[in-house]
Protein backbone atom coordinates (compact mmCIF):
# COMPACT_ATOMS: atom_id res chain seq x y z
CA UNK A 1 0.00 0.00 0.00
CA UNK A 2 1.51 3.28 -1.08
CA UNK A 3 1.03 6.34 1.44
CA UNK A 4 0.87 8.72 -1.40
CA UNK A 5 -1.54 8.12 -3.95
CA UNK A 6 0.22 7.83 -7.10
CA UNK A 7 -2.07 10.30 -9.42
CA UNK A 8 -0.86 12.97 -6.70
CA UNK A 9 2.66 12.04 -7.16
CA UNK A 10 2.53 11.58 -10.55
CA UNK A 11 0.73 15.38 -10.68
CA UNK A 12 3.71 17.20 -8.55
CA UNK A 13 6.01 15.06 -10.86
CA UNK A 14 4.58 16.77 -13.44
CA UNK A 15 4.03 20.05 -11.79
CA UNK A 16 7.96 20.28 -10.36
CA UNK A 17 8.89 20.05 -14.42
CA UNK A 18 6.16 22.05 -15.34
CA UNK A 19 6.93 25.07 -12.94
CA UNK A 20 5.39 28.55 -13.77
CA UNK A 21 7.77 31.53 -13.94
CA UNK A 22 7.37 32.82 -10.29
CA UNK A 23 7.36 29.34 -9.28
CA UNK A 24 10.84 29.34 -10.60
CA UNK A 25 12.28 32.63 -9.57
CA UNK A 26 11.28 32.04 -5.97
CA UNK A 27 13.03 28.05 -6.29
CA UNK A 28 16.01 29.73 -7.04
CA UNK A 29 16.39 31.79 -4.28
CA UNK A 30 14.88 29.47 -1.46
CA UNK A 31 16.44 26.49 -2.70
CA UNK A 32 20.27 27.25 -1.40
CA UNK A 33 18.75 28.03 1.94
CA UNK A 34 18.63 25.57 5.51
CA UNK A 35 16.49 24.34 6.45
CA UNK A 36 15.53 22.90 3.48
CA UNK A 37 12.76 23.57 0.51
CA UNK A 38 11.08 21.52 -1.20
CA UNK A 39 8.93 21.91 -4.58
CA UNK A 40 5.06 20.62 -5.20
CA UNK A 41 5.23 18.70 -1.76
CA UNK A 42 1.91 16.27 -1.11
CA UNK A 43 0.51 16.96 2.05
CA UNK A 44 -2.82 14.89 2.02
CA UNK A 45 -4.88 15.79 -0.61
CA UNK A 46 -3.44 18.49 -1.92
CA UNK A 47 0.16 19.71 -4.05
CA UNK A 48 1.66 22.86 -2.02
CA UNK A 49 3.44 24.85 -4.29
CA UNK A 50 6.99 25.31 -2.56
CA UNK A 51 7.22 23.87 1.71
CA UNK A 52 9.93 23.49 3.95
CA UNK A 53 9.10 20.57 5.81
CA UNK A 54 11.26 21.08 8.81
CA UNK A 55 9.31 24.24 9.83
CA UNK A 56 5.86 23.22 8.56
CA UNK A 57 5.79 26.14 6.54
CA UNK A 58 3.59 25.88 2.89
CA UNK A 59 3.96 28.64 0.16
CA UNK A 60 1.52 29.24 -2.15
CA UNK A 61 1.89 31.14 -5.37
CA UNK A 62 -1.54 32.74 -6.44
CA UNK A 63 -2.57 33.06 -10.20
CA UNK A 64 -5.39 35.13 -11.58
CA UNK A 65 -7.53 31.38 -11.17
CA UNK A 66 -7.53 31.71 -7.67
CA UNK A 67 -9.58 34.99 -7.30
CA UNK A 68 -12.54 32.86 -8.18
CA UNK A 69 -11.63 29.68 -5.81
CA UNK A 70 -11.22 31.63 -2.75
CA UNK A 71 -13.88 28.34 -1.24
CA UNK A 72 -11.07 25.84 -2.40
CA UNK A 73 -8.47 28.10 -1.13
CA UNK A 74 -9.87 28.15 2.43
CA UNK A 75 -10.74 24.57 2.48
CA UNK A 76 -6.91 23.76 1.21
CA UNK A 77 -5.72 26.53 3.84
CA UNK A 78 -8.06 25.01 6.74
CA UNK A 79 -7.04 21.45 5.97
CA UNK A 80 -3.00 21.93 5.61
CA UNK A 81 -3.39 24.48 9.28
CA UNK A 82 -5.15 21.71 11.25
CA UNK A 83 -1.88 19.42 10.06
CA UNK A 84 0.42 21.72 11.55
CA UNK A 85 1.31 23.82 8.66
CA UNK A 86 1.31 27.98 8.15
CA UNK A 87 0.45 28.69 4.98
CA UNK A 88 1.92 31.78 3.19
CA UNK A 89 0.14 33.42 0.02
CA UNK A 90 1.55 35.39 -2.68
CA UNK A 91 0.19 36.60 -5.48
CA UNK A 92 2.80 35.89 -8.99
CA UNK A 93 2.77 39.21 -9.76
CA UNK A 94 4.62 40.31 -6.46
CA UNK A 95 7.19 37.69 -7.11
CA UNK A 96 7.90 38.26 -10.23
CA UNK A 97 8.14 42.29 -9.58
CA UNK A 98 9.54 41.93 -5.84
CA UNK A 99 10.81 38.38 -5.33
CA UNK A 100 13.74 39.43 -3.12
CA UNK A 101 11.18 41.15 -0.84
CA UNK A 102 8.69 37.94 -1.03
CA UNK A 103 11.81 35.40 -0.30
CA UNK A 104 12.69 37.36 2.29
CA UNK A 105 9.07 36.90 4.05
CA UNK A 106 9.29 33.77 3.44
CA UNK A 107 12.53 33.12 5.47
CA UNK A 108 11.32 35.03 8.23
CA UNK A 109 8.18 32.76 8.49
CA UNK A 110 10.27 30.15 8.34
CA UNK A 111 12.92 31.51 10.80
CA UNK A 112 9.78 31.98 13.47
CA UNK A 113 8.91 28.84 13.42
CA UNK A 114 11.88 27.33 13.99
CA UNK A 115 12.72 26.60 17.53
CA UNK A 116 16.23 27.31 18.71
CA UNK A 117 17.76 26.35 22.36
CA UNK A 118 17.17 29.38 24.71
CA UNK A 119 20.60 29.39 26.08
CA UNK A 120 23.55 28.32 23.79
CA UNK A 121 25.92 26.27 24.93
CA UNK A 122 28.93 27.88 26.75
CA UNK A 123 31.48 28.75 24.96
CA UNK A 124 35.70 27.31 25.50
CA UNK A 125 36.66 31.37 26.51
CA UNK A 126 38.11 31.21 29.13
CA UNK A 127 39.63 27.60 29.72
CA UNK A 128 42.52 27.24 30.32
CA UNK A 129 44.50 24.35 27.93
CA UNK A 130 46.10 21.27 28.54
CA UNK A 131 49.51 20.10 27.57
CA UNK A 132 49.15 17.78 24.50
CA UNK A 133 52.47 16.29 25.29
CA UNK A 134 53.77 14.30 28.78
CA UNK A 135 57.10 15.05 30.22
CA UNK A 136 58.58 11.36 30.49
CA UNK A 137 61.38 10.81 32.80
CA UNK A 138 64.62 10.90 31.57
CA UNK A 139 65.87 7.16 29.90
CA UNK A 140 69.65 8.25 31.25
CA UNK A 141 71.12 5.66 33.16
CA UNK A 142 69.28 2.66 31.23
CA UNK A 143 70.68 1.06 29.02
Amino acid sequence: MRRIAERLTGHARDLRNEGTRPERILWRLLSRYRPRFTRQLVVGPYIVDLACRTAKVAVELDGDQHALAQGYDARRTAFLEAEGWVVARYWNCDVVENAAGVADAILRVVDSRIETHPQPLPSREGRTRQPRSRTFPSLKGRG
